[in-house]
């Protein structure tokens, strides 16, 4: 919105020409974004706690975290509205894939609003059930891949991480891919949000790594250099990329250990989802497995548990799953095993961010 507003103004004083860079955009998005996270903050967790919208513990979870019931929870919901306004107002508004990846946030927030107002309302209930949940956010993806294809956008070719000349083209397969990554992503976030700020270290890390590779993708000769594939126009999701950056910030500084508030399923899912649509429209679909590797390896250990366990008939691999609580249940301490997780998120970034030479 500000850059037609304002951009206009550069013939009047040059100063305005500045909103032109998707790089100054990108920047003040974060920042705006921060902001709203920081200063009403204190504001939303009082009015949840009047609501007594209070985190559920599960009954077969730690019993270390039965003091963490009653924490006001739905943090999300702040982040949602915060990472809306901040990329409304700093990016170009008839950039379609913009709107794409705010309908796959907004409408996984819905869903995980759902989901944490059921749980709320009825103490023993767990929720959305688990194939209810699925093919919403399926049917949200179809939905904005339909949509997708009629707007012409649409490139089947699929990105390897580490090689420059390997783009197999997939074809229609490419939809059941991005339902994957996208899904996928969602429900990792979910299964690793169960400690103060762990979900938020590595979303905050990915999120930066994929501020960085939009930009390049959306550049003609820097994406040509680096040999990753140009995609027109997408540079202007390293300002959505950088909201959601900002927004994990602030809320990092209210959810870090111990917690004044919970993101909740409506923050988890919408989070998730937007990595995921984000890594599909950048044409960076594997690359999300590397730099969001603890959400892979949290979401791996909850399949190999149950995978194991049906079919040994009882046996575990792990103490508990997802990853974290078979550390806690090893009585490291939670905060110790928080920072442990973001070490190895920001270590797995880095790796991420050096495929842009190794190819």
């Amino acid at each position: 919105m500000l850059y037609y507003l304002l951009y206009p103004l550069h013939n009047i004083w040059i100063g305005f020409n500045v909103f032109r860079y998707i790089t100054f955009r990108t920047i003040y998005a974060s920042v705006t974004c921060l902001v709203l996270v920081l200063f009403f903050g204190k504001r939303y967790i009082g009015w949840m706690k009047q609501l007594h919208v209070g985190q559920v513990i599960r009954e077969d979870g730690p019993k270390s975290h039965y003091k963490k019931a009653g924490t006001p929870s739905m943090g999300g919901g702040l982040m949602l509205v915060s990472i809306a306004i901040s990329t409304i107002l700093w990016a170009r508004l008839d950039n379609f894939y913009i709107w794409i990846v705010l309908f796959i946030t907004i409408a996984y927030g819905l869903i995980g609003l759902i989901d944490d107002l059921r749980k709320i309302r009825y103490k023993n209930s767990k929720g959305l059930s688990a194939k209810g949940k699925l093919l919403l956010q399926i049917l949200v993806v179809v939905i904005a891949t339909l949509a997708f294809i009629h707007h012409g956008h649409y490139d089947t070719h699929l990105s390897i991480p580490f090689f420059k000349r390997i783009h197999p083209d997939l074809h229609w397969f490419y939809i059941v891919l991005a339902l994957f990554v996208i899904v996928g992503s969602s429900n990792a976030m979910n299964l690793t949000d169960g400690l103060d700020g762990l979900a938020i270290g590595p979303f905050i890390i990915t999120a930066g790594v994929y501020t960085i590779f939009t930009y390049l993708a959306g550049n003609a000769v820097l994406s040509s250099y680096l040999q990753i594939p140009y995609v027109p126009g997408v540079g202007e999701l390293s300002i959505f990329s950088g909201a959601l950056v900002g927004a994990g910030l602030g809320f990092l500084w209210y959810n870090a250990y111990p917690a004044e508030i919970f993101m909740g399923d409506i923050g988890s899912l919408s989070l998730g989802g937007a990595l995921g649509a984000v890594a599909v429209l950048a044409k960076q679909e594997i690359l999300l497995a590397i730099a969001g590797g603890v959400f892979v390896a949290e979401a791996l250990s909850v399949i190999l548990q149950v995978c194991y366990f049906k079919c040994t008939k009882g046996k575990r691999i792990f103490r508990m799953a997802p990853l974290h609580h078979h550390f806690e249940l090893k009585k490291i301490p939670e905060p110790k095993i928080i920072v442990r997780f973001w070490i190895v998120s920001i270590i797995l970034g880095l790796v991420a961010l050096s495929t842009l030479k190794l190819r």
